[in-house]
């Protein structure tokens, strides 16, 4: 099973080639590319402070 922090930097790589893909197709307008960029954006951002958190309570 892949660790923390490369599922993070997995999931950033995604992230980041969403938008340099969508970019390119000139997709980057449509409401439903923003939402679903958006909110895997989020996601990341909840998950991080999610591990902080958690590394925190087991200090």
């Amino acid at each position: 099973m892949p660790t923390k922090n490369t599922l993070t930097l997995l999931f950033s790589a995604l992230i980041v080639a969403g938008f340099l893909v969508f970019g390119v197709l000139d997709i980057l307008d449509y409401f439903i590319v923003k939402v679903i960029l958006f909110s895997s954006f989020t996601f990341l951002g909840g998950y991080l402070i999610f591990i902080v958190l958690k590394d925190a309570d087991a200090n």
